[in-house]
């Protein structure tokens, strides 16, 4: 039996951020913005596999994700994970606030593993999501007050997608359940019913109707490519939201127990050119966005 990790680095999955459901920065975003985009990833990742680990404590997760902060802020000993992240915060004069946020939400899968409500599940979207989107914005200059409510629903709606479609692994693996329990009793199902190898009736009636729920979020987020001046960002983003409605949708229909409810390659770029090209279409032409559009595939 191998011994319980002791840094925040053992406990890596190698999981990167290819591996994700949805682009990471990829080359439609500006090469002078992707290095800062990655090393918040890659530092979120670090978090992320910290809370997942198996043979850790909750005490001990929670003591390895302070440990993290304390690198990120100069409060503590540098560490490997975070010292990426903190030169690109340094080198623009942005703080380390939406890291942090997302170390919060960590602390809370490492103590909490059920949800009573959709507001509860939003209220952890809140750590979990929102300051990803934020953070991404706050990097390319765009203005808070004109995007952050968009850019906040469309990234709550990528998490509880994520979970939809993870909620079996999710029991079974980590005996963790995001569907809040309301819905579980409206539609009598349990949470038992997440360890099955196909969705009961009861349990398909809950994901469809958390699905809906998670459509409306992207409804509220739709306009957020049309309300960002960095073209490539903006695409980047209808890209998402183009994959996440599609994804979405899918979920009115399949059962994440027993179906694969992602698109593979091919499906994936046909559907992410769909969301570029209905932005493009929907937005003026400037000259600047001309150029960002001959360079987006350098």
């Amino acid at each position: 039996m191998s011994a319980s990790p002791q840094t925040a680095a053992e406990t890596r999955s190698g999981k990167g951020h290819r591996d994700e459901n949805f682009p990471v920065a990829s080359h439609l975003i500006h090469p002078r913005h992707r290095g800062a985009i990655l090393a918040f990833y890659n530092f979120v990742r670090a978090g992320d596999d910290v809370a997942d680990h198996a043979d850790l404590s909750p005490e001990r997760k929670v003591a390895l994700l302070d440990g993290l902060a304390d690198a990120l802020t100069g409060r503590g000993p540098s560490d490997a994970q975070a010292e990426p992240l903190r030169r690109e915060l340094d080198a623009r004069g942005l703080s380390a606030t939406h890291a942090l946020e997302l170390l919060d939400a960590f602390r809370m899968d490492a103590r909490k593993s059920r949800y009573a409500t959709w507001d509860e599940l939003i209220h952890y979207c809140r750590y979990s999501a929102m300051p990803v989107g934020r953070y991404v914005l706050e990097v390319h200059g765009e203005d808070p007050a004109r995007v952050w409510a968009a850019s906040d629903a469309i990234c709550a709606a990528l998490q509880i997608l994520n979970h939809l479609q993870d909620c079996g692994k999710d029991y079974r693996s980590l005996d963790r359940v995001y569907i809040p329990q309301d819905y579980l009793d409206l539609h009598g199902a349990t949470v038992e019913m997440l360890a099955a190898d196909r969705a009961s009736p009861e349990l398909r009636g809950v994901i469809r109707d958390l699905a809906a729920r998670t459509l409306h979020l992207l409804d509220e987020g739709a306009a957020l490519p049309s309300l960002i001046d960095d073209l490539r960002l903006s695409l980047e983003i209808a890209a998402i939201h183009r994959l996440a409605v599609v994804l979405t949708r899918g979920l009115l229909e399949r059962d994440p127990l027993s179906e694969k409810v992602h698109h593979g390659k091919a499906g994936f770029a046909l559907v992410a050119l769909g969301g570029i090209l209905g932005s493009l279409a929907r937005r003026p032409f400037r000259g600047r966005s001309l150029r960002a559009l001959e360079g987006a595939s350098h």
